[in-house]
């Protein structure tokens, strides 16, 4: 569980990130979570977009994938989300530090 402010920390890193997971109208299908399982194998934090046309807001997808992959949400606004999961296995200079 993050604290509001390693929550806080999360939020500003993510600020200059571009989405790398687009969910459209097919909602939280197998490859969505495939996508944001590779994704965050190679990097701690993913933003997200949630396309216009889906059926699900940006919270409930992002709720959804935590569910699945183990991980954090971060902050969901609009249609972006943004998804923590500590990866031990990065190298030292890719991780994301944040003072537990």
């Amino acid at each position: 569980m993050l604290t509001s402010k390693q929550r806080a920390r999360l939020r500003a890193l993510a600020n200059n990130l571009e989405p790398v997971l687009i969910v459209g109208k097919g909602g939280v299908t197998e490859n969505v979570v495939l996508e944001a399982e590779n994704a965050l194998r190679t990097r701690e934090l993913i933003k997200g977009r949630v396309l216009e046309t889906a059926l699900l807001s940006a919270r409930e997808v992002c709720d959804g994938l935590c569910a699945r992959l183990r991980a954090e949400g971060v902050q969901a606004i609009g249609t972006k989300f943004v998804i923590y999961r500590e990866n031990r296995d990065l190298p030292e200079e890719k991780r994301i530090h944040l003072g537990r």
